[in-house]
């Protein structure tokens, strides 16, 4: 199914049209897919370190079974389950380690959606790293109430790119 303009009510997607749910191995390609199209638009500065076919192999055999929950946000329509239009990732008690949207799918609450429910999973404070020049990821968490605590110089990623330690406590 795509996404229609049908599908907005002011502006922003209509809730009935997208569904969060937990994903499923057979999620691993547009998992991918979406993490590969949102990260060659957002951060076109990021060195490509891996294959798309490396990624998809990450994604199925690390990301999907061993994070702590995994969330796919998808378009539904009338036939059922749709497209897969972002995704968000906890690992361990309290980390968020991805959260991706379709760079189609950006400004229409489906970030918010997804971070309500990693936020709904965790009982305490919530960490995550973003690349410091990932200017509207940054807005986005700051807006959601994250505060930066500490910068990195890169050291601890693999595309040895500047990042940020966010945190937010309830």
């Amino acid at each position: 199914m795509r996404v229609t303009e049908s599908m907005y009510v002011g502006g922003a997607m209509a809730p009935d049209a997208v569904r969060i749910r937990r994903a499923a191995g057979r999620d691993a390609e547009a998992v991918t897919k979406v993490f590969l199209a949102s990260r060659a638009a957002a951060m076109p500065y990021l060195p490509r370190v891996h294959s798309d076919e490396d990624t998809l192999a990450w994604i199925t055999q690390v990301v999907l079974p061993t994070s702590t929950a995994v969330w796919v946000a998808e378009a539904v329509g009338e036939g059922g389950g749709g497209e897969v239009l972002g995704f968000a990732v906890l690992v361990g008690d309290d980390e968020l380690d991805q959260l991706y949207l379709r760079p189609d799918s950006l400004r229409r609450g489906i970030g918010s959606r997804l971070l309500a429910e990693v936020r709904g999973a965790v009982d305490g404070p919530i960490g995550l790293y973003v690349f410091r020049r990932n200017a509207a990821a940054r807005a986005f968490y700051e807006r959601h109430g994250f505060t930066a605590v500490a910068f990195d110089d890169g050291g601890r990623n693999e595309e040895n790119e500047p990042d940020v330690l966010y945190r937010w406590t309830p």
